[in-house]
C-alpha cells in the first residue's frame, strides 16, 4: 500500500460559521480571518494505492459550479485534481473506488462534471465504484432546509444515474475492513452518518479527518461549527474521537487545515490539546 495526499483547491469561510459560538478574538489567533471575516482553508484528499485498487477519498468542490456560486467562496488553485494525479502517474481513468466521507459540495463536488456537450452532468471517474452510505444518502437527497444550500443534486444524482453507487453498509458506529486496511467510524453531529477513514499504514493509523475536525483550530472542545446540524452531539462525537486518538497515537490527517497537513494529540490537565503538527511526507 502507497498513500498520496493531494490538494484539490483553496478557498475561503466564514470565520464565524467555522468556529459557532466561539469568540472572534479566540479562534483568530489560530485562524486569521480578512476583512470579511472570511479565513482560508484548502480541500485535500487521499490517494490510496493498493494492489489493483486505487482509492480516492473526497474529491473538492470541482468545477462545474456558475462564476457566481464561485465568487462566494474566493476560490483558488481550482480544479487542481487531475493535475495533481497526473504527477503522480495516475489518470482519472485509473481511480477504482471514490470514497465520500458526505456529500456537502466542497466534500464531492469535483466528483462529477459537465458531459461533452454541457447537456447534463456524469461521472468524473468513469471506472470508480462510487462509495456512500445508505442513511446519509437519504438525508442528503431528501434535505433538510439547513443543508439544503450544501447539498447539490447535480453533484450527488448524477452517482445514482451512472449505476456506479455503493454503499458501505453501517452497523453502529465502527465498520471494519471497509477496504484492506480501511475502517470507517460513523459520526452522526455534522450531518448525518459522515464517515472517518482509518487507515491502518506503515504501523500507524491514519484517521481522515473530514468535518469532524477541520483544523487543529479546532480540537479544543467548544469549537464546533455553526455548519454542525447537531452541535452538542459533534461535542460527544469529538470528545470520544480524541480520547481514542491521544490514547492511540493517532495521525490525524487534516482534510481543511491549509497550513498543517497532519496533527497528534495528546492528553493534557486542560483535556485533549494538539501535540504536533506534521507534513505527511515527515511522517511516512
Amino acid at each position: 500500500m502507497t498513500i498520496y495526499p493531494l490538494n484539490t483547491g483553496n478557498f475561503k469561510l466564514d470565520g464565524g460559521a467555522m468556529f459557532g459560538i466561539v469568540p472572534k478574538s479566540l479562534w483568530s489567533r489560530t485562524n486569521p480571518a480578512d476583512s470579511n471575516n472570511m479565513c482560508d482553508w484548502t480541500m485535500r484528499s487521499l490517494l490510496i494505492e493498493d494492489g489493483d485498487r486505487l482509492i480516492l477519498i473526497d474529491t473538492g468542490i470541482g468545477d462545474k459550479q456558475s462564476e457566481k456560486f464561485f465568487s462566494y467562496y474566493f476560490l483558488s488553485d481550482q480544479n487542481s485534481l487531475k493535475p495533481n494525479l497526473n504527477q503522480l502517474g495516475f489518470g482519472i481513468d485509473d481511480i477504482t473506488d471514490v470514497f465520500l466521507t458526505h456529500l456537502h459540495f466542497d466534500h464531492c463536488g469535483g466528483a462529477i462534471q459537465w458531459n461533452k456537450d454541457r447537456t447534463g452532468f456524469e461521472p468524473v471517474f468513469k471506472n470508480a465504484t462510487y462509495w456512500s452510505t445508505e442513511n446519509h444518502w437519504k438525508w442528503a437527497t431528501e434535505p433538510n432546509p439547513r443543508e439544503k444550500a450544501s447539498f447539490l443534486k447535480e453533484n450527488i444524482l448524477p452517482i445514482e444515474e451512472s449505476g456506479q453507487l455503493q454503499f458501505i453498509n453501517r452497523n453502529g458506529d465502527y465498520t471494519s475492513n471497509v477496504f484492506n486496511n480501511f475502517d470507517v467510524l460513523f459520526v452522526d453531529g455534522h450531518t448525518e452518518s459522515m464517515m472517518i477513514p482509518h487507515i491502518h499504514y506503515k504501523g500507524k493509523t491514519i484517521a481522515f479527518m473530514a468535518d469532524l475536525l477541520p483544523s487543529t483550530g479546532h480540537i479544543p472542545l467548544p469549537y464546533v461549527m455553526g455548519y454542525d446540524t447537531r452541535p452538542l452531539l459533534t461535542l460527544t462525537e469529538k470528545e470520544k474521537f480524541l480520547k481514542t486518538a491521544a490514547n492511540n497515537d493517532l495521525v490525524l490527517f487534516l482534510e481543511h487545515d491549509i497550513i498543517n497537513e497532519c496533527a497528534t494529540v495528546t492528553n493534557t490537565d486542560r483535556g485533549v490539546r494538539l501535540s504536533e503538527t506534521h507534513k505527511f511526507s515527515d511522517l511516512f
